[in-house]
């Protein structure tokens, strides 16, 4: 990170940006504790259909999830 006018706060912002841009601090979550093959293979197929609605959303070829309906 380039810090500029002394300004170390900015930085640490953009820095964190990029982090969670890049998936840094969601691996560094999953690699805390042990976790079981087993638990490895489902959630990475949960991950795998997630991002699969996700493109067809984006394609149009399946509706995206309704928002709930606040209540006021």
């Amino acid at each position: 990170m380039l810090v500029r006018d002394n300004n170390v706060d900015q930085a640490l912002r953009v820095l964190k940006k990029k982090m969670q841009r890049e998936g840094l601090f969601r691996e560094m979550k999953e690699r805390r504790a042990y976790e079981k093959p087993s638990e490895r293979r489902v959630r990475e197929k949960a991950q795998a259909i997630s991002r699969h609605r996700k493109k067809l959303q984006r394609e149009g070829l399946i509706a995206a999830p309704r928002r709930k309906a606040s209540i006021r």
